[in-house]
């Protein structure tokens, strides 16, 4: 169940008591040195302003001063193996001091704008928690723990790829109250085929290192850690046995950029002055060390500005030699071109030898290991949203269908498109995967997602997907700088400090501003003074318009907190 929380403010101390039968230990935060200690229910003062919380977040440092963040509302989205599943609705960000007046007016706002992005990333739909179970692990890894492993505290034993309030966590490492928070993707649904009801889930985990949007984050870091790392695990649960098969997705794993400047598409930049080799073998070294053998699936267009990023990633792939990394491109939109998307069967066809290599996890009724999965998919497209998650839904109904046969679901001749009630279940759910994903790194619902519903391109999908791309316009160019930097606020790759310098958010703007900025006046009595006005304003605006396009970059919406690595 949901452990919930009781907060009791006094104008000295946070409360945190559990609301547990039996527990008496409060946690209690000093509001003036921040110190934090155990202590008991006795300790709160009578006059404390008392509310129901449902857990802390963490805590982070603003202009202002300290700032605590509580989740204020959950909403239970199913169980796994037993244990309550709650996503995070609702938060609230709780100063610290009682007042804000000891700050200049310029402090005032830049604290304002620094709250308005903590609560940007807040309000981004996908954060889940488990009080008694770890949702950052698969079940293959939880199965192989040891004993040591098991005797952690859930934060400290968590992936920490997958932690997204661990920055915020830092002052509380030691406290049982607090709670890892996820930015997972969760689907859990019941299903029921030959009247066999299972558990189905589907869980995407969104890694936290080089996180960031959709233009402002691409390629890899120093660490090897991809932009839009994402690993997605499908789980069956029958009659006591489950099952659970794993891919995982992310940015093409070496140096490149794609800044955005006004253009519909700003082209791909590969580093000139970086190791590649050095940043792809971090990489791969980790995905080995962690998911065992790798089938990198390029489904990037092998012709115009993509053909560049494909044939280096070929060639790195090539260049490092390993037997256990096997490199397959796939041009997804030359293949399924003029609406041939059963084109796609050709690539499941040509890894299905190595998916059945590879299996899954498999455990049986009497919790005994039939199979463990030995290797991932590793897909990636452009952004690694749409194309990646079309692929991988085909791969995913592929060990479905030998799941549930191997776990007595399905007949043997049975196949699993033809069970519509879970076709239409399953086809749903990776189609809102794919947008809930899509939302977080790109600022729209994902594209292509009529195929994922339906198994077919429709017109209707088609036009959707020209709305969600004139959107993704928009926000990449002129507001993905603040979704950005409210990114690595949150995180913790930007910290404030309560000092009287500016901040970065005071960046001044230089003479191509000039340009734009445009003085009323009005034309004069004769047609020879009307003329010279259209004339000086025609000229006016196409220099204006001249200097913009010239100089895109500078009139995107630029991140302003980022290290300059992130920005390469």
């Amino acid at each position: 169940s949901g452990v919930t929380q009781d907060q009791h403010t006094s104008p000295e101390k946070f409360y945190i008591e559990a609301c547990d039968d039996g527990a008496d230990a409060v946690l209690a935060i000093d509001r003036v040195s921040n110190e934090m200690t155990l202590t008991g229910k006795k300790d709160v003062p009578p006059s404390a302003n008392t509310r129901p919380i449902c857990g802390i977040m963490g805590s982070v440092r603003l202009v202002a001063g300290m700032y605590l963040i509580v989740i204020t509302k959950k909403r239970n989205v199913g169980s796994l193996l037993g244990h309550a599943v709650w996503k995070a609705v609702d938060f609230d960000v709780i100063s610290y001091k009682k007042t804000v007046l000891h700050l200049t007016e310029d402090q005032t706002q830049d604290n304002k704008t620094f709250l308005s992005m903590i609560n940007n990333v807040l309000t981004t739909d996908g954060f889940y928690f488990c009080t008694d179970y770890d949702l950052t692990h698969t079940l293959q890894r939880l199965a192989n723990v040891s004993h040591d492993f098991q005797e952690m505290s859930l934060l400290e034993r968590a992936d920490q790829r997958f932690v997204w309030n661990g920055s915020l966590l830092r002052e509380f490492l030691a406290q049982p109250e607090v709670l890892d928070v996820p930015d997972p993707v969760i689907v859990m649904k019941p299903c029921r085929i030959n009247g066999k009801i299972f558990e189905w889930i589907l869980i995407s985990r969104r890694s936290c290192f080089r996180a960031g949007v959709r233009y402002y984050v691409r390629g890899i870091d120093s660490e090897g850690h991809a932009a839009n790392f994402v690993e997605t695990e499908q789980i069956v649960l029958y009659n006591g046995g489950r099952a659970s098969f794993v891919q995982t997705r992310g940015s093409m794993p070496f140096f490149w950029s794609q800044r955005p400047n006004l253009k519909y598409k700003p082209k791909p930049l590969i580093s000139k002055n970086t190791n590649h080799m050095d940043g792809i073998q971090r990489h791969f070294d980790s995905q080995v060390l962690i998911y065992g053998k790798q089938t990198i699936l390029n489904l990037v267009n092998q012709k115009g500005s993509e053909k560049p990023l494909e044939q280096a990633f070929a060639k790195m792939v090539s260049g490092m030699e390993n037997g256990m990394i096997k490199y397959v491109a796939f041009d997804f939109h030359k293949e399924c071109s003029r609406m041939r998307w059963d084109r796609l069967n050709i690539l499941v066809d040509n890894v299905a030898e190595t998916q059945d290599e590879y299996s899954c996890f498999l455990v049986d009724t009497e919790g005994k290991v039939l199979s463990q999965q030995k290797g991932t998919f590793r897909s990636n497209c452009m952004d690694c949203l749409d194309r990646t998650n079309v692929i991988q839904s085909m791969l995913a109904r592929r060990s479905i269908q030998s799941q549930l046969q191997r776990m007595g679901v399905l007949h043997v001749a049975q196949r699993i498109e033809e069970q519509a009630d879970f076709e239409k279940i399953y086809k749903n759910a990776w189609a809102d995967n794919a947008n809930a994903c899509a939302k977080q790194y790109a600022g729209t619902g994902a594209l292509k997602t009529d195929f994922t519903r339906t198994g077919k391109r429709t017109q209707m999908g088609l036009v959707m997907d020209g709305v969600n791309s004139a959107i993704r316009y928009y926000k990449n160019n002129f507001s993905d700088g603040f979704r950005q930097d409210s990114i690595d606020l949150f995180l913790g790759n930007y910290a404030v400090y309560e000092t009287d310098g500016s901040t970065p958010l005071r960046i001044q703007k230089d003479w191509k501003f000039l340009t734009v900025m445009v003085s009323l006046s009005f034309p004069g009595d004769t047609w020879t003074e009307t003329l010279a006005y259209v004339l000086f304003w025609g000229t006016a605006a196409a220099v204006t318009a001249a200097v913009i396009v010239f100089n895109g970059r500078d009139f995107v919406d630029a991140p302003k907190l980022v290290q300059k690595e992130k920005m390469d």
